[in-house]
């Protein structure tokens, strides 16, 4: 790997910055604060974060066909954010019978489709019940489908250049699986896990994928991302961050060169938010040699 720059952009110490998104159009990253509530604009150019408060916990954001519309996942509902209203169409409402569960990551899909997780609340600090998450699917016309069932904290999810493997990050399982990837259906099948994260490397959490095919995926509480090799099931490289609690990641900027980190300051102690001055913040990574892939938008 060539000696990258790693650089913090939007200084702000968010709680549990996640799911960064490319906006190409506008030339913007979105995220999301998790623990705060909001999905977040940033601007390169004029370097200003603009906020929208959704009053829940919000896992993540997506594109949406429509400018200044996106999909969202909060608390345990589906949908659309009309950005300058602030105001959110709500699609579906899911996992009701879990009154503790939330949406976690989501993306969207090669034909159009909004997929997103569940993960249940920490009972206690990184204590999580097994078994609670799902794996979901919104279609365009707004059935909701449920794909996978028993996971733990569904998080970081993607897809194969060919479209053909899903592949998804159980964080309470340390793994990282794929799926064979029905494209015409949405559906996932045969399981099979492509690498095992010891728990000294830390936690799986947000994942893409180059223009070559490799995964980056963010290790929360090992201040680290990691790229893969998905047909050996090898670590290629270790990119070390300056902050601990590395969320996510997204490749952007005008030619998809630039690798867009998200950091969380939630969890950690008042001793180490002061060794930790940039927790929270979010990064850009340059000189990594290699260039991502433009998110999709929602079709629905």
């Amino acid at each position: 790997m060539a000696h990258p720059k790693i650089e913090a952009v939007v200084k702000e110490r968010h709680r549990m910055a996640e799911c960064p998104v490319w906006e190409e159009k506008a030339g913007q990253l979105l995220f999301v604060d998790i623990n705060a509530g909001t999905v977040c604009r940033w601007s390169p150019l004029s370097g200003d974060v603009q906020t929208v408060g959704l009053g829940d916990r919000v896992g993540c954001v997506a594109l949406h066909g429509q400018m200044g519309s996106y999909v969202v996942a909060s608390g345990t509902r589906l949908g659309l954010l009309d950005w300058d209203s602030a105001q959110v169409q709500w699609l579906a409402w899911l996992d009701r019978d879990k009154p503790h569960n939330r949406f976690n990551d989501g993306k969207v899909d090669p034909a159009g489709r909004f997929v997103a997780g569940t993960m249940p609340e920490a009972s206690a600090p990184g204590v999580w019940q097994p078994g609670q998450g799902s794996l979901y699917t919104l279609y365009a016309d707004h059935l909701v489908v449920r794909q996978l069932d028993r996971l733990g904290i569904s998080n970081g999810l993607d897809w194969s250049l060919d479209h053909r493997t899903f592949y998804h990050v159980d964080s309470l399982a340390y793994a990282v699986q794929a799926y064979d990837y029905h494209l015409q259906t949405g559906s996932v099948e045969n399981p099979r896990l492509l690498y095992q994260l010891p728990q000294a490397q830390g936690m799986p959490d947000g994942l893409c994928v180059d223009a070559t095919g490799m995964l980056w995926v963010a290790c929360i509480d090992g201040g680290s991302i990691i790229r893969l090799d998905p047909q050996t099931g090898t670590r290629l490289c270790t990119l070390e961050l300056p902050v601990s609690r590395v969320t996510s990641c997204c490749f952007g900027g005008p030619d998809y060169s630039e690798l867009y980190v998200t950091s969380a300051a939630d969890g950690l102690s008042r001793e180490q938010l002061q060794w930790e001055p940039q927790a929270g913040h979010v990064f850009k990574v340059t000189g990594l040699g290699v260039r991502g892939l433009a998110s999709r938008p929602f079709a629905g």
